[in-house]
């Protein structure tokens, strides 16, 4: 009789990513009691379980992306000489304007 081999390194050797998916790894996530219990009654009203609702909602937030453009946090972190010499200049008038405390060391 052959042996088989554990059903998970059958899968992970041979099956799509999209299986992969499929598998459950245990977590835990630390949330306020208020928004919990929102979780909780939102599942109830949906009759799913919590742990449905929690993944449903991460992968339509995951899906749906982010409302900046590709790259854009890498193109602010970009800055040129002009850019930098502005910035500073800036930060000195808003230094020397204050008036009701001393400047914070930036």
């Amino acid at each position: 009789m052959e042996r088989m081999q554990p059903v998970r390194s059958r899968v992970a050797r041979s099956a799509p990513a999209t299986i992969l998916a499929g598998i459950v790894m245990a977590t835990s996530v630390h949330l306020p009691k208020p928004l919990l219990e929102a979780v909780d009654r939102k599942a109830r009203a949906l009759r799913i379980s919590r742990n449905q609702l929690v993944v449903r909602a991460l992968e339509r937030e995951l899906r749906e992306g982010s409302d900046w453009s590709t790259g854009f946090f890498e193109r602010l972190s970009e800055k040129d000489r002009d850019t930098a010499a502005a910035v500073d200049e800036m930060l000195c008038e808003i230094r020397e304007a204050r008036r009701s405390k001393p400047a914070r060391q930036l």
